[in-house]
């Protein structure tokens, strides 16, 4: 079983702790998003547990626990994002210099094959348009050359939530951003920068095909990246409770949603940061799931 931690929240950043207190205890439980009263038992043994998933924009918490899963012999990689968006984006993002300096520490500790740089969502809004991403991808990738083999983007996708958010922010945000010329300009300048600093360009969950821009379709759950850095070799099997376009492996998210404290007006997994704050409060480091229930 591949666990995924998580979809849903930045564990790495603020349930470190936790995480490695259902370690320590074996299992974790996960109630179900859309009915609170069904509750998953997850075994975390190492003996089930084929590899652990991380998605985060700040490890530094759990890098200070790393010992934890490398003395139990679990196998782990990181999907880490920066983006380094204005602040009325990401309001409690770590700054650029802290990520970039976590992302180099954390490769060149655990290797940077398992540590995919994620520019993601990509949106075009008045303060976020061409000229702005070229100049910030192009300054983010540089900084990371040498630290990863990859960089995996997206555009960004309407669901209600982030729709009334970003309309909120009084910056333009049209829907249709897929269809928007700039996406094409921009994504031929990514695919160039990657290239000079030695990474390649994957998209995630896109239904627009990229590849004539050198542009492949990614996993995030990855039986490519498994076989590469771990010698795991699994037979591939998609994860239907995904996305259509989704071609992640099947897996098991511990996370839950509402309970991330980075902000982002984009994300699809937390309604409100005031939800959010409200679950981190009654969040307790040794119950089994991150939020009581």
């Amino acid at each position: 079983m591949i666990i995924s931690a998580s979809r849903r929240t930045d564990i790495p950043a603020y349930y470190s702790e936790w995480f490695c207190n259902r370690i320590e205890e074996g299992f974790c439980t996960v109630p179900n998003p859309f009915n609170s009263k069904q509750i998953s038992f997850v075994d975390l043994t190492s003996s089930k547990v084929t590899a652990i998933v991380f998605w985060t924009r700040n490890a530094y918490p759990l890098m200070k626990r790393l010992h934890l899963l490398n003395e139990k012999k679990y196998n782990y990689y990181f999907q880490f994002t920066i983006n380094n968006f204005p602040r009325n984006y990401e309001p409690y993002n770590p700054s650029l210099e802290t990520a970039i300096k976590c992302f180099k520490e954390l490769a060149q500790r655990i290797g940077k094959g398992k540590v995919i740089w994620r520019y993601d969502p990509i949106l075009f809004t008045d303060d976020l348009d061409l000229n702005f991403h070229i100049k910030n991808f192009t300054n983010i990738c540089s900084s990371l050359a040498g630290c990863t083999k990859r960089v995996v983007i997206s555009i960004v996708d309407n669901y209600k939530k982030t729709l009334r958010r970003l309309n909120k922010l009084g910056t333009n945000y049209e829907e249709n951003q897929i269809e928007k010329p700039e996406v094409e300009k921009l994504l031929k300048v990514i695919v160039e920068t990657a290239s000079k600093n030695g990474m390649e360009v994957e998209s995630c969950a896109e239904a627009k095909n990229f590849s004539y821009l050198g542009i492949q379709p990614s996993k995030c759950i990855d039986d490519r990246i498994l076989q590469d850095e771990f010698e795991i070799d699994l037979t591939f099997k998609k994860d239907k409770s995904q996305r259509l376009e989704c071609g992640c492996m099947i897996s098991k998210d511990i996370g839950m949603n509402d309970t991330c404290l980075m902000g982002c007006e984009y994300c699809y997994a937390t309604s409100s940061h005031s939800k959010a704050v409200r679950n981190k409060k009654i969040h307790d480091k040794i119950f089994s799931s991150q939020i009581p229930y």
